[in-house]
């Protein structure tokens, strides 16, 4: 059998230290078509400066 890193004792030691925090009620995600048309708009039609995104753009405030 393979050995353990650590003893077993310590297990869960951080996750039960953290507090809990209640989950946002968050609004309803938009999905099919409707994700689509703005997936579309993002990229291609509302750019502030004219320019399509590109995929692995970072956002305006951190070009510097």
């Amino acid at each position: 059998m393979g050995k353990v890193h650590g003893s077993l004792a310590r297990a869960g030691k951080v996750k039960n230290q953290t507090p809990k925090v209640q989950k946002k009620e968050k609004k309803k995600a938009v999905v099919g078509r409707a994700k689509k048309r703005l997936q579309y708009n993002k990229r291609y039609v509302c750019h502030p400066e004219g320019k399509p995104y590109k995929p692995n753009t970072q956002p305006l405030g951190k070009l510097g």
